[in-house]
């Protein structure tokens, strides 16, 4: 194993890096529990991928602020670890992938050389602190929340009350009432206030997304400054004793809040009080370090193209309330960039700006401390990074997740969608290059890690089944989301779900019917007054899959037919798309067993099918909310719950079937029935599930 005693100065970084060395270790020789395993390395930002024997690493970003030297160390890494490939996400961070998990504790030793931390960027623990991208710098804040998002991130990473939780917990600031940091949609979300001469926030909580989305109560409309630490711990105390641990799809905080109400909520908060050491935490924001530009001479440049430069500075150019500066919006397709451009970015806001960058929320880069004449200039070299796209958190800049690129849990491309929407507007519709108002948001999945539940216009990755049970890849439409400032807002209605393939005609009907009936209307409020069942009626006729094409099978940047997988009515329940998914991926690791087979590898080939019945039996207890903390556990509850009850009848108990693992040698004869055993409970709880989920569907008819 590789020392890192000598490599990192800070001992509690040390000591962090080790105890993921030597878990991997422990996990590698069988002597610590998958589970358990799974539960330390997402705390240490390391998170499984779609792709067997791979890593995704999250790298944490708080409140989006990256210096030079951080991002250069980035870039570096992902070289070294990585395929040099970024990837932004909607809470600020950066992502790696293809990652070997054997290299993750030299790669967390790198990025610490530069105060970069991958710590609680994952897992059941709060994650990442995200604030308004313009903070500081923006005309309309009353003053700076980056010293108080950077308090708060510092005091609660690695904080024993908030290690491990059921869920994970989310936490925003927003620098004006305008609510730029979605602080609806968070666990904890804090809007920059003053009242008297003095700051404070108004304070919202248990928001959230995902299949369920929740709006943020108001907790308190004006705290001090002083009591936003002792609050939000007072909040984690209380969802880490009373929120839900046994079902996930039930473990956030917003289903807290639903259950008891905020009143009883309040009053356990009180009665944590007592137990909260620090009644005020005072934050100096003076103390704070920001960013300040340099002093340079303004070189000289030509501008080939005035109408793209002038397009672009009408999309990009963001005010700021420092006098001769301006920032620079930098719009990142799909949040994807590579480390060559990283390194040179770095190296031009090192020398001309302030030495750093901004991740936004919508996967952007900005760019603060500009100088005004020093925009052409920054135009030029941007130009030569490709980086000069028009449209910057417009309606052509769209958000989406990674989708069934990485994602284990994506059923749908979001990215390939993504692309061609912005293809479509930016040629049928050009003057939606410049419409801010208008935001479009696409998910690979119902957890809306792509946020599409609160766009105006949102897309989530599902599949259709036709009539004689092919399944194709299909978008469920939802229309009427948005921010409207200072904690309030609206989350989209599903509306109709479609093929994948005719998602661009259901966008053009949209904007067709916006441009010809809004009235100079937003969004929102424009769908608002039609209503929902408008906008079915004339979208409803792109639900019909009697009538699909051999092209409406292959996904959007796929050229393969889509992969078979159960098609499950929506009426069924918050886990329905994600049993789904464990069910394809049973099936590829039977696929998986059977390569290996081939191969002649038949250790390989049985574990494969040792996970796909693992995964197989949790897909069923997941329907059923049972616990589903280990793979003996599942293995017991599964025969409590399923065989010994007599709903499924496999011959013999499941763990009779599956612990054949550990009492056979890996043999060609043992790991050819082992695969064909894995096949056939698939096969058989696939079956089961068909039945309950058509007994749920009726019931909802």
């Amino acid at each position: 194993m590789k020392s890192f005693e000598t490599e990192i100065e800070n001992p509690i970084v040390q000591k962090d890096i080790i105890e993921l060395a030597n878990k991997i270790e422990l996990f590698h020789n069988g002597k610590i529990d998958e589970e358990k395993f799974r539960s330390l390395r997402l705390a240490r930002g390391v998170y499984g991928q779609r792709q067997e024997g791979v890593q995704m690493i999250r790298i944490k970003v708080p409140y989006g602020k990256l210096k030079s030297n951080q991002l250069r160390r980035i870039a570096a890494v992902s070289d070294e670890y990585s395929r040099g490939r970024l990837h932004i996400t909607t809470r600020q961070d950066i992502q790696i992938h293809y990652v070997d998990l054997d290299r993750t504790p030299e790669l967390w030793a790198e990025l610490e050389k530069d105060e970069v931390t991958v710590r609680e960027a994952c897992g059941n623990v709060v994650r990442n602190v995200t604030a308004s991208e313009t903070a500081g710098i923006d005309i309309d804040e009353p003053f700076d929340v980056s010293p108080y998002a950077d308090a708060l991130y510092k005091f609660f990473l690695r904080n024993p009350i908030c290690q491990e939780m059921g869920r994970k917990f989310k936490v925003s600031f927003s620098s004006t009432d305008e609510d730029t940091g979605l602080s609806y949609l968070h666990d904890i979300g804090y809007i920059a206030k003053v009242q008297e001469g003095v700051r404070g926030f108004k304070v919202m909580v248990a928001g959230g997304l995902g299949s369920q989305p929740r709006h943020a109560d108001v907790l308190y409309d004006f705290v001090e400054t002083d009591k936003i630490i002792p609050i939000m711990e007072g909040v984690l105390r209380v969802f880490d004793r009373y929120g839900e641990r046994k079902s996930r799809a039930k473990a956030r905080m917003k289903f807290l809040l639903k259950d008891i109400g905020l009143d009883a909520f309040k009053a356990l908060i009180a009665e944590e009080q007592k137990a909260i050491a620090l009644k005020s935490v005072a934050i100096d924001a003076d103390t704070y370090v920001a960013s300040k530009p340099v002093s340079v001479e303004t070189p000289q440049v030509e501008i080939k193209d005035q109408a793209a430069f002038d397009l672009w500075k009408s999309t990009n150019i963001i005010p700021q309330k420092q006098e001769g500066y301006v920032a620079i919006g930098i719009k990142v397709l799909l949040g994807d960039f590579y480390t060559d451009k990283a390194r040179l970015l770095a190296n031009l806001v090192d020398k001309y700006g302030a030495g750093e960058v901004r991740l936004t929320l919508r996967q952007n880069i900005v760019i603060p401390f500009v100088k005004e004449d020093l925009v052409p200039f920054f135009y030029t070299e941007l130009e030569q990074l490709g980086f000069v796209e028009a449209g910057y958190n417009k309606a052509v800049d769209i958000t989406a997740c990674p989708g069934t690129d990485t994602c284990n849990l994506g059923i749908a491309s979001s990215t390939g969608i993504a692309d061609e929407l912005e293809r479509v507007i930016k040629s049928e519709y050009p003057q939606y290059l410049k419409n801010e108002d208008l935001v479009i948001k696409i998910s690979g999945c119902m957890n809306a890690c792509g946020q599409h539940n609160m766009a105006n216009i949102g897309f989530q990755g599902m599949s259709v089944r036709t009539p004689d049970k092919l399944v194709a890849p299909a978008l469920q439409v939802l229309l009427g989301g948005g921010n409207l400032g200072d904690g309030n807002a609206a989350f989209a209605d599903k509306v109709v779900k479609v093929p994948s393939k005719r998602g661009p005609e259901a966008l053009r009907r949209i904007l067709n019917d916006f441009e010809a009936n809004a009235n100079g209307k937003q969004f929102v409020e424009y769908y608002k007054e039609n209503g929902e069942k408008y906008f079915y009626d004339f979208l409803n006729d792109l639900q019909d899959v009697t009538n699909l094409t051999q092209e409406d099978f292959i996904d959007w940047g796929e050229e393969e037919k889509y992969v078979k997988e159960i098609g499950i009515g929506e009426c069924a329940g918050v886990v329905i798309d994600l049993i789904a998914t464990l069910f394809l991926e049973s099936e590829e690791k039977i696929e998986n067993a059977k390569t290996s087979f081939e191969d002649k590898v038949y250790s390989s080939a049985i574990y494969y099918a040792y996970t796909s019945l693992v995964n197989s039996a949790k897909a069923l207890l997941l329907a059923e909310n049972k616990k589903t903390n280990t793979h003996a556990g599942i293995v017991s509850q599964f025969d409590e719950f399923f065989t010994e009850g007599g709903k499924i009848n496999l011959g013999t108990s499941f763990s009779e079937l599956i612990y054949q693992i550990n009492k056979n040698a890996p043999t060609k004869d043992f790991a050819a029935n082992y695969i064909d055993s894995a096949n056939k409970f698939l096969a058989a709880v696939r079956n089961y599930r068909e039945k309950e989920t058509a007994v749920l569907n009726n019931k909802a008819v």
